[in-house]
């Protein structure tokens, strides 16, 4: 748009009523500002009858609210709407809409001890907008929801718990303990479920499933046995990661390392038969009692002549070890001299494996040293660090102590450091499990979403390692083994998938007489929910209805932290037991970050609770909120994201409001047939139309088309953006305020019933668009428009390739520029909002046919005097004492200066404006022609006081063309 004077000035930028950083865009009652007076009496034949009938048909159930009775949208309907929903079965799969193959995702099951965070929001919104739009498409959609046993967590929460009662785990013995975490469980275990539900997830809860269900848990059993029947699943003492505190196995993935300070110990060990010692450098001095040798690299000329005499191990009263080679040891850290010990480390552990060297374990369960450490048997680990150095200093063994930092393990759920020791343990043998999930991903059988994690995916299958699966835990699935009473554990044990079947077998190889018992340990909780996506529905029967309806699922949806703990190995099982992936799709999101990009943690104290956020904001805000993050990234949530959709929330309710009142009674029937006889999706319908109501009802067409693929490309912040901006800038800032015209103008009965039906039609379609998203106000907005049968969460979803005028979309955006070009002008001479102007637009036939129709609209929506806007095709008489506008190639319109402002006012008050300038402009040349501030000034200081005054000097020049102008005006007027 060019901006122009009587010889034509520069476009401004000026911001205009209708720009995106226009403060009135926030004012969810913009739209009845400019509203024309209309007469009582029509105003009452308008609206009181249809009000009175949607009030009653509104609230008749207690659980709608209608936006002609209620300013905003109320919050506290959202749990009665949900439970609506619930109540009439909206939320299981229907078989009876013919939508084709069903859409199943399988809830990633949230502990039972848990309670809702921001990334449970995370996962239940983008979960419930796929279900929700499948669900609307017509396709049988199931979103199968539950909640995990989480061994680890469950059993530390109901510990605590008794030992507040003055209570231990092991004075209640196994079978109490066991009674207790059921109780637990069934007072407490739920709540995750409400909270969840608080959130809008249309799961199906009729079908909901526990990791310890006795379904599922016969599935574990099956899965291994049958793993263990084809050799995958064996016993071994091999190194593994230990929780001192949890007194268990734990996974390499349950490992955090955090960078920690601490010290570097120098220590020298003695060369047997020499004078000589060698010095070492350990973080952990304490496993001194488990060292097997001591290891120098084979290129290190320093300690060459060792290589194949022995060390003396300090305080071990005389224990000699092997000095030996290998390229494993790094010449550069610390003396360049290992430890070797392999009880107590990983590394060494290998390197000891690889070279025959024995492994000695120091010690015990709890983190206390055993007898092998001598006089410090039964110390803590740590309490024996600080003890050992002491007497190392006494004994003058001890070199020095520097500080150091190091990646310290420490354990996912108990916090304390983790051990590395050699445990006898249940093991999953993974190769031959992995090479089928690799697989799966190199055939295409499996999209990862974003494509950039199928690197990472690849990258953990091809280096995956052994899984450890037992835990020496009570409260999880019991290791489905029983061993014979007076048998050697590792030779004579029978797998089964009861203790009936064990029996059984047991009866069979060894008599009659025989007892057994079974193994203390239960399975890690991961291994039961790498079954979830099949045993939920059913498996191991696959005669089962809903694993024939609904195997193998669509969508897995999780965080992109537990593509390994979980989603490989659901691959995996998936593939091994069912022949077939168990989705098609992974789509993982990212974390949700605090408005600065920190991670919410309870020390920063910057987390975000969900439901205090529900109670400020509206579930709707925040799940709109979550939504417009891009899969994989992480997301900054803040509170002005969160009060900006609020505002958006209200929105909707406002033009809902607008749209209802606009509507005919319902007593009159003869509007409501010729409304509803408007088919708006056919094309000889919407060429009839006039230009604003083609151009909204095309571009609303686009919309679909766009939203709708960007639904099955999961492009969520794409759907949420593109619809705002069409809701919020066309609909209701253009489209609204132009209806107004034909609502409340002089166009009559048919220009009035047509403009009706655009705007329910464009507004329900709306709601359609945005209902996954923004489930609770959508419905409750739907419930309140007429002739609305069925639900807005099972409406149809829009069509595809419905018809659009791209001509009429063109000439509207004509009718916006030059109602913006004159906006700008009315801002730029300050120009009193009620104040009406005169106008003279000069086009070509063509422009100034189709933009003289909607003079009405031109009027409305620009302020200006309707019995002084004039069309042709010459400019006006009196050109030279106005404003010229070049609104678009063709279209062009003069403002009258006399009857905009005072013109000599309007000097006076540039003229001071201009002074101002002109001072702001000469201190910034001062201190650019200062050559202590251009020498001694930063970079990027000085560049930026270049550019303000650049920026100034602009001004300026134009400012001095206006006032030139305006002093010429005078002198032509006088």
């Amino acid at each position: 748009m060019i901006l122009q004077t009587g010889f034509s000035l520069p476009a401004t930028t000026t911001t205009t009523l209708l720009s995106p950083c226009c403060p009135h865009r926030l004012n969810t009652l913009f739209f009845t500002h400019r509203r024309r007076f209309v007469p009582p009496t029509r105003l009452g034949s308008c609206f009181s009858k249809r009000r009175f009938s949607l009030c009653v048909a509104a609230s008749g159930n207690n659980v709608f609210t209608s936006p002609e009775t209620s300013k905003s949208f109320d919050f506290a309907s959202e749990e009665k709407i949900y439970k609506w929903w619930e109540s009439q079965g909206y939320f299981k799969p229907s078989f009876d809409q013919g939508g084709g193959s069903p859409f199943v995702i399988p809830m990633p099951p949230p502990n039972v001890t848990g309670s809702l965070h921001m990334g449970h929001a995370m996962f239940v919104t983008l979960e419930d907008i796929m279900v929700r739009y499948n669900r609307m498409r017509g396709r049988p959609t199931l979103w199968l929801p539950g909640t995990d046993h989480a061994g680890i967590a469950t059993q530390l929460v109901v510990e605590k718990m008794l030992a507040s009662e003055g209570i231990k785990r092991v004075e209640l013995g196994r079978d109490e303990f066991t009674k207790r975490v059921w109780e637990w469980k069934e007072k407490y275990g739920g709540t995750i479920t409400n909270q969840i539900k608080r959130l809008g997830a249309s799961c199906d809860w009729s079908r909901e499933r526990f990791t310890l269900d006795d379904q599922l848990s016969r599935a574990v059993n099956e899965a291994f046995v049958k793993l263990h029947d084809k050799g995958l699943i064996y016993q071994g003492s091999y190194m593994v990661n230990w929780s001192p505190n949890l007194q268990t196995a734990v996974s390499d993935l349950e490992v955090e390392y955090s960078e920690e300070p601490g010290f570097l110990y120098h220590i020298k060990y003695r060369v047997a038969g020499s004078p000589d010692f060698l010095t070492i450098a350990t973080t952990r001095p304490e496993t001194l009692f488990g060292d097997v040798a001591i290891a120098v690299h084979p290129e290190d000329d320093r300690y060459s002549k060792y290589v194949g005499q022995t060390a003396i191990v300090p305080m071990t009263y005389g224990r000699h070890v092997p000095i030996i080679c290998d390229k494993y040891v790094d010449k550069d850290f610390g003396t360049g001299v290992l430890k070797i010990s392999p009880g107590h480390d990983h590394n060494d552990y290998l390197l000891a494996r690889k070279l025959g060297l024995p492994i000695l374990n120091v010690m015990n369960k709890d983190g206390t040293l055993n007898e092998v450490a001598g006089l410090f048997s039964g110390l803590d680990r740590f309490a024996v660090r600080e003890k050992l150095w002491a007497d190392l200093e006494e004994t003058g063994l001890a070199v020095k102590k520097e500080p150091h930092t190091s990646r310290v393990p420490r354990s996912q759920r108990g916090g304390e450091v983790i051990e590395p020791l050699v445990s006898k343990q249940w093991f999953v043998h993974m190769d031959p499990l992995a090479e089928k999930a690799l697989l799966a991903v190199e055939k295409k059988e499996l999209t990862i979403i974003p494509e950039r994690f199928e690197k990472i995916y690849n990258h953990w299958l091809t280096n995956i390692k052994d899984w450890c699966i037992s835990r020496q835990l009570w409260w999880g699935h019991r290791i489905p083994v029983w061993y014979v009473v007076g048998k050697d554990c590792e030779e004579d044990y029978i797998v089964a998938k009861n203790a009936e079947e064990a029996l059984e077998k047991a009866h069979e190889k060894y008599g009659k007489d025989v007892e057994i018992y079974q193994d203390p340990d239960v399975l890690d909780t991961w291994f039961s929910s790498s079954l979830w996506p099949f045993s939920t529905l059913g498996w191991p029967d696959v005669s089962a209805e809903d694993f024939k309806n609904f195997y193998p699922t669509n969508m897995l949806e999780t965080g992109h932290d537990i593509l390994f703990f979980w989603v490989a190995r659901m691959v995996m099982m998936g593939i091994e037991f069912t022949g077939t992936v168990p989705f098609t799709h992974v789509y993982l999101h990212g974390l949700i970050r605090d408005a600065e990009g920190r991670k919410m943690s309870k020390s920063l104290g910057n987390v975000i609770d969900p439901l205090d956020t529900i109670k400020d904001f509206g579930t709707d805000a925040l799940r709109f909120s979550i939504a417009l993050g891009t899969a994989g990234q992480d997301l900054n949530l803040s509170t002005e994201r969160l009060t900006a959709n609020k505002a958006f929330t209200n929105k909707l309710w406002n033009a809902g409001k607008f749209v209802l009142q606009s509507l005919p009674s319902l007593s009159d029937t003869s509007a409501w047939e010729n409304l509803l006889a408007l088919k708006l999706d056919k094309e000889e319908t919407l060429l009839s139309l006039p230009l604003p109501e083609c151009w909204a009802v095309s571009k609303l067409h686009i919309l679909i088309d766009s939203v709708t693929a960007s639904y099955e490309k999961f492009f969520f912040g794409d759907i949420g953006r593109e619809t705002y901006e069409f809701f919020w800038s066309d609909f209701a800032d253009w489209y609204i305020e132009a209806s107004k015209s034909r609502l409340y103008g002089s166009g009559g009965n048919s220009d009035s019933l047509v403009s009706q039906a655009v705007l329910l039609y464009v507004f329900e379609n709306i709601l359609k668009l945005l209902h996954p998203f923004m489930p609770f106000v959508t419905e409750d907005l739907w419930q309140a428009l007429p002739y609305r049968k069925e639900a807005l969460i099972v409406s149809p979803w829009p069509q595809n390739s419905l018809p659009r005028n791209v001509e009429s979309i063109k000439r509207f955006e004509n009718l916006q520029a030059l109602t913006r070009a004159i906006r700008n002008v009315r801002a730029e001479y300050s120009v009193e909002p009620v104040k009406r102007i005169s106008a003279s637009v000069v086009g070509s036939a063509e422009v100034v046919g189709y933009i003289s129709k909607e003079k009405e609209v031109l009027a409305l929506l620009s302020r200006l005097d309707l019995s002084n806007v004039h069309f042709t095709n010459t400019p006006p008489g009196d050109a030279n004492l106005s404003v010229h506008i070049v609104a678009s190639e063709g279209l062009e319109a003069y403002l009258p200066l006399a009857a905009m402002v005072d013109i000599s006012s309007e000097v006076q008050r540039i003229s001071k404006r201009l002074s101002k300038m002109q001072t702001e402009y000469d201190a910034l040349i001062a201190r650019l022609n200062s050559p202590k501030f251009v020498e001694k000034a930063p970079e990027e200081v000085v560049r930026g006081v270049k550019e303000k005054a650049e920026e100034a000097e602009e001004k300026i020049k134009l400012t001095k063309a206006r006032l030139d102008f305006l002093k010429s005006t005078s002198l032509v007027s006088q």
